[in-house]
């Protein structure tokens, strides 16, 4: 029986879905034939991981699904242990990228990738800790139904469980690597006070995002479908489109990938930027791997206080080193958009090195389009006014070292890259529970910060 990794990375309070995603687990056990190994990677202070305990402890039991409520400190332990064994270089900065001070979307996930492999699973599911489920017939509308159908599947194999074929013949041979979905609700970006403040503005600041070389077209049609996810409809019923996968339609809170993808390339390591953790959709489509797209939309909304103080400014802060982290991340898109099937070997299995090169490459380049980026930002919001002006006053002496961050953090990068396969080959070795254990758990076990 296949095992598979439903992770949910957490630095808030959100013992609800800790039972909506105990929910799920038994959902796929109950029917699929899989082992879940739902893992819960903790990072909230001690009461509110005393809370989450208590939500796991509750959970029922359920035969085939083993949980993993790990704290901080369990996940140090095991980080310690792989980067010692894979014996690679910089130990001390790599345990930093994978766990480090700050908030970090890409090392949260890089961390359930490595508990994925040490659990032997064939595949990573996330959800966020900010999200819930849709609901039809009373029963919740479970996203891992569909991944399930289909992920890791040779592609012609995969088409009988979708709606929609759009499958290349040249792409029949290769594995379906990435399946997922959207959000409904609330913005997955919050900015739409600013877009009710000033629609010309909201343009100027989130258009910011796009490749300079686009037209004005082109980014007003970012800007319009941008952070909208799935829009409002309700689910009704399921539509799945197998082939090259509308990565614009996918987002990290309701997403599956085949382990062949995440245990060859990571995700930026970078710290407080928001969408740090959306690479390897963009390894799937460019190297021409299969994917599938469905609509069992995630439900999006806010956590409280990201809308005013220490908060706001925090949040703000995370979405301006998005911006910036642009700069280099769009050279590496297009090149590997224009590898296409390229980037694959003989057994469809990404090349790393090439990922690698490209990575490195793009810490070259030029910075001003940052210094024009950082411009506009405090340009914007000094006219919003009010909490974004003085945000712009905040931001306007950080402005060097957030140029010099943006290119650290491409460097990182590359530096994890490199490491990440001697990395994942320790993390199998390690099992979890250290050189010569096995994989912790049986069915219905709880393991971790928990016991």
């Amino acid at each position: 029986m296949r095992r598979i990794c439903l992770a949910l990375p957490t630095n808030r309070a959100c013992a609800e879905t800790i039972s909506a995603i105990g929910k799920e687990a038994a959902y796929a056990a109950e029917h699929f034939e899989v082992e879940v190994h739902l893992v819960v990677l903790d990072s909230s202070d001690a009461s509110t991981f005393a809370a989450h305990a208590r939500a796991v402890a509750e959970l029922p039991g359920a035969a085939g699904v083993v949980v993993h409520h790990l704290d901080e400190a369990r996940q140090r332990e095991f980080l310690e242990r792989v980067v010692d064994a894979a014996g690679v270089a910089e130990p001390a900065r790599l345990l930093d990228l994978m766990l480090p001070d700050a908030v970090s979307y890409g090392a949260c996930t890089n961390r359930a990738f490595l508990i994925a492999a040490a659990l032997g699973c064939d595949s990573v599911h996330r959800r966020d800790s900010d999200s819930d489920y849709q609901v039809l017939g009373g029963k919740p509308v479970f996203p891992i139904h569909q991944e399930l159908l289909s992920l890791g599947k040779r592609a012609a194999d995969a088409e009988a469980a979708v709606t929609k074929s759009e499958l290349e013949p040249a792409d029949a041979e290769k594995p379906v690597s990435l399946v997922g979905s959207s959000f409904i609700g609330e913005l997955s970006v919050d900015v739409s006070e600013i877009r009710e403040l000033d629609p010309a503005l909201y343009y100027d600041v989130v258009s910011l995002w796009a490749p300079p070389v686009w037209s004005e077209e082109e980014k007003r049609q970012l800007v319009e479908a941008s952070f909208t996810g799935g829009g409002t409809d309700p689910f009704t019923a399921d539509e799945s489109v197998l082939g090259a996968p509308d990565i614009w339609q996918v987002d990290m809170c309701n997403i599956g990938f085949d382990h062949e993808v995440y245990e060859r390339v990571p995700l930026p390591p970078a710290t407080e930027t928001i969408g740090s953790d959306y690479f390897l959709l963009h390894v799937v489509l460019d190297a021409t791997l299969p994917g599938v797209v469905h609509n069992r939309h995630i439900v999006n909304y806010y956590t409280p206080g990201r809308r005013s103080g220490a908060g706001f400014t925090a949040y703000q802060l995370r979405f301006t080193k998005f911006l910036l982290s642009m700069l280099y991340l769009y050279p590496v898109y297009g090149r590997m958009m224009a590898a296409g099937g390229e980037l694959l070997d003989e057994q469809h299995h990404v090349r790393v090195d090439t990922i690698l090169e490209l990575v490195r490459d793009s810490a070259g380049t030029d910075r001003a389009e940052n210094v024009h980026r950082l411009d506009v930002l405090d340009r914007s919001y000094r006219q919003l006014g009010g909490k974004y002006a003085e945000f712009a006053e905040h931001l306007a002496p950080l402005r060097e070292r957030l140029l010099d961050e943006a290119k650290a953090d491409v460097e990182d990068f590359a530096r994890l890259i490199a490491a990440w396969g001697p990395m994942v080959a320790a993390a199998r070795t390690d099992g979890l529970t250290g050189p010569g254990g096995s994989p912790a758990g049986g069915a219905g076990a709880t393991v971790g910060g928990a016991e």
